[in-house]
């Protein structure tokens, strides 16, 4: 999935979010590879073909009322509200067996992953409670699917629901209309609920990073009262509470609210993994280091600058870095002021406060000036929640995917693929069938290389060395994308 169209009639979409949701595919079939791609039929992208403007506020991109409408008309247009988009650009995910392309909105949207064809919009809001959830769920290998999305809470506070949907029942009805709250976690500031992209899951446990980008949701609320303000306008940091960890366990499911984790400020999109050993939780996350919103420098103005204006703005932001935290279960009183963090193969700390909170310091598994490594993948079907070695990620350089990386998160030894003037996508690992070492496997990812005679393709690349087995080219631009899948 991805942003495909950037203009409609005279206006112009401002971030790099508010591009009407294309997916594509390509189809690997008797030695034969064939590309589609269709726009999803979303209400926002039916709606802004029909009346050639911008009709539904997207991420950074106020819709305004239609002036061609007279004067009382678009008075009262200004109070109706924002509609919540469901433009869902970001994801693509089995629930079931079938198919559905995500934003972070309570709107996902079913596709057929044969056609590509629109089926049906579904408000997640008539089966859960939550406002919102996240492109990103996590998986058992039965088909239950884990999400988590913040919800209003006790007192018209806020909180944050982790949701289970069940595999497909035996009378194959839909398994979304059998989704149930798991488990609520508290928001640490009444009406300011941190933003979400990804949390952590365990065999026995859920991780939930509390960062210090906020949602004024009294913003938010005038917001949907009176138009001209986008969702990226709700944004505000916190540069007082720097970022705290929760925890809930899966069976009882509970929050643990005796512990209570705290670290420095930083910006999360993705986790990378997490898993259980000897008492501890690790923690593993592409972090970028401040209170500052990374998606401040992701207007499109900001991107399309010349080189040296991006590698200037990419110097202000917040720096990444590849971080690992480790987390203790047991906590004992006696134990204040000490590295509670025994694990052999980690610098990572965790030390406890006469408040009760644990101050956690990381260790650092990869860092390079302005070169973030993100996107990451890693073996899901044999390492999820469980002890690893290799996670993939996209490589930025000042924001720009210029390479593909390989990490090994126990000796922190890189592999790179890069090649001039091309720019990758987020790489996915398929296991080889049969495959009984983590990283036997290939990585597919869509590579642009503009000027070309076919600027498009399909690059599968060995997991173990990052060397190219094979491409699919087209001779199309592709546009930039963000999350997918492999469908057996």
């Amino acid at each position: 999935m991805g942003p495909g169209l950037f203009e409609v009639g005279d206006e112009h979409f401002q971030h790099l979010f508010d591009g009407q949701a294309l997916i594509h595919k390509f189809d690997l079939k008797n030695g034969q590879v064939t590309y589609y791609r269709k726009f999803i039929r979303t209400d926002a992208y039916v709606r802004a073909m029909t009346e050639n403007r911008v009709v539904i506020t997207e991420f950074g991109t106020a819709a305004y009322p239609d002036p061609c409408k007279n004067i009382f008309s678009r008075f009262f247009t200004y109070f109706r509200g924002i509609e919540v988009t469901d433009n869902c650009l970001v994801n693509v995910y089995p629930i079931g067996e079938d198919f559905y392309a995500v934003t972070e909105t309570n709107y996902i949207t079913k596709v057929d992953p044969d056609s590509l064809e629109t089926l049906k919009k579904v408000d997640l809001c008539k089966y859960l409670s939550v406002n919102g959830v996240t492109a990103h769920p996590h998986t058992e290998r039965d088909g239950t699917l884990y999400n988590i999305g913040n919800c209003f809470g006790k007192n018209m506070s806020l909180a944050y629901n982790i949701v289970k949907i069940p595999p497909v029942p035996k009378d194959k009805s839909d398994p979304i209309e059998k989704s149930q709250v798991l488990v609520q976690l508290p928001s640490s500031e009444r009406l300011k609920p941190s933003y979400v992209h990804s949390f952590g899951m365990t065999d026995n446990y859920f991780v939930f990073v509390e960062q210090p980008v906020k949602i004024n949701l009294l913003k938010f609320l005038s917001a949907w009262s009176f138009r001209g303000a986008t969702y990226m306008d709700c944004f505000e940091p916190n540069a007082s509470m720097g970022t705290w960890f929760h925890l809930a366990s899966k069976e009882p499911a509970g929050y643990l609210s005796s512990h209570k984790f705290r670290t420095s400020a930083f910006n999360l999109f993705h986790h990378i993994n997490a898993y259980e050993d000897e008492g501890f939780i690790v923690v593993d996350l592409c972090a970028w280091k401040g209170h500052e919103f990374v998606y401040n420098y992701l207007y499109l103005a900001n991107v399309k600058e010349e080189w040296e204006e991006v590698k200037k703005a990419a110097a202000r932001a917040p720096q990444p870095e590849v971080r690992r935290y480790v987390l203790p279960l047991d906590i004992h009183r006696e134990d204040r002021g000490k590295n509670l963090v025994s694990l052999s193969y980690t610098t990572a700390t965790a030390v406890l406060h006469s408040d009760g909170t644990i101050w956690l310091e990381p260790e650092v598994l990869f860092s390079g000036p302005r070169q973030a490594f993100e996107f990451p993948q890693i073996n899901y079907s044999k390492c999820c929640g469980k002890k690893y070695s290799f996670a993939y990620g996209l490589g930025l350089n000042h924001f720009i995917p210029d390479r593909i990386v390989k990490l090994n998160v126990q000796t922190k030894e890189t592999w790179v693929w890069q090649e001039e003037d091309s720019y990758p996508s987020e790489p996915l690992f398929v296991p080889s069938p049969g495959a009984t070492e983590e990283d036997d496997g290939v990585l597919l990812s869509i590579v642009v290389k503009p000027g070309a005679q076919r600027p498009g393709s399909l690059l599968v690349l060995d997991a173990r060395n990052l060397t190219e087995l094979a491409r699919a080219e087209v001779n199309t631009i592709i546009p930039i994308t963000l999350h997918g899948t492999y469908k057996p």
